[in-house]
């Protein structure tokens, strides 16, 4: 006889804050997959499960294939909100919605990005190097830097680049923002300066920080024309995606001194291989991908992530957080 429950696929980093809300329902069954899972075993084990109804992705891409394995897709989510893996048209082809955490990690990954611009300014790692190496006497000799009065630039003003500019204006820093599509008078009324091009807001910046999406607009924005438009102090942060700075040219930048240095989160491939040029550089500070994988925030997402998944399926889907609108009735 059928099960009458609605199959649910869940990644491995889902947090047990999720999966209790998900559990408290008598007609969901919760099937577990790796997050790093290759693409063919993931559409093998969509297929022996099918039909499944709902997924909670992590890293895993999807699209057309995927759809045609689960048998009965009716909700694709995002434990986060960067959705540049999916294949958005074929779920709205099929009616699917695609849905991500919302604000759920937005604290988290402007937290990340003040911290990077913290780091490189104050010269953490050389710092702590001149005391452990017993390098004392030297210590004059590369004076840190104050966040206090410098430009940062914002590229993208939505829910972590309108989180980055609060904590920059803390710092009392002049905070410009570079984001075609929000109000002027909104990105004044928050404080800020709203910068119509991009090329004339980069000279002026000491700090700039990515907070924009992933897509064919953004791909390859910070090329080398780009970069070099930037004064050789100021410091680049790219907590978004990899692929909107060319990392080639950055590398160029970077080693010609016509930039001071680089805060990454993110990178063209993931992990990004050894001989990767750029982490060589002393002044390149890296992270592997988890400015908005805290904790807290993943707890944050998972819940999101389960609310998003029942709301959906009970034919109510939280509309803000659907990706690909153009589904709802």
């Amino acid at each position: 006889m059928a099960s009458n429950k609605k199959k649910i696929f869940i990644t491995e980093s889902f947090s047990q804050a999720g999966r209790v809300l998900l559990g408290e329902r008598d007609d969901i069954e919760m099937v577990e997959f790796p997050n790093m899972i290759s693409a063919t075993d993931f559409q093998t084990k969509l297929r022996e499960h099918a039909p499944v109804h709902g997924v909670a992705l992590g890293a895993t891409r999807f699209g057309e294939t995927e759809l045609e394995a689960s048998g009965d897709m009716r909700v694709v989510t995002r434990i986060g909100v960067g959705f540049d893996a999916v294949d958005v048209p074929a779920l709205s082809r099929r009616k699917v919605p695609l849905m991500v955490a919302g604000t759920a990690n937005s604290p988290s990954v402007a937290e990340q990005a003040m911290f990077m611009m913290l780091t490189l300014a104050k010269r953490a790692s050389e710092m702590d190097s001149i005391v452990k190496d017993n390098k004392w006497p030297s210590r004059l000799g590369a004076l840190p830097y104050d966040l206090f009065g410098k430009t940062v630039l914002i590229v993208g003003f939505g829910r972590i680049g309108t989180r980055t500019a609060k904590r920059c204006l803390a710092m009392e820093m002049n905070v410009l923002i570079y984001d075609p599509y929000k109000p002027a008078a909104d990105i004044k009324a928050a404080g800020c300066e709203a910068v119509a091009d991009l090329d004339a807001g980069l000279p002026r910046a000491d700090f700039v920080s990515i907070h924009c999406p992933k897509n064919p607009e953004t791909v390859g924005m910070f090329n080398a024309a780009r970069l070099k438009l930037l004064k050789p102090t100021a410091y680049l942060v790219n907590t978004a995606r990899g692929g909107i700075v060319d990392e080639k040219a950055l590398h160029q930048a970077l080693v010609s001194k016509k930039l001071a240095g680089a805060g990454l989160d993110v990178f063209e491939q993931e992990p990004p291989p050894a001989d990767n040029p750029l982490l060589a550089l002393d002044n390149v500070i890296t992270a592997p991908h988890v400015a908005g994988v805290t904790r807290e925030a993943v707890d944050r997402m998972s819940e999101q992530t389960a609310r998003n998944i029942l709301s959906a399926l009970d034919g109510t889907p939280i509309r803000q957080n659907v990706i690909n609108q153009d589904v709802l009735g």
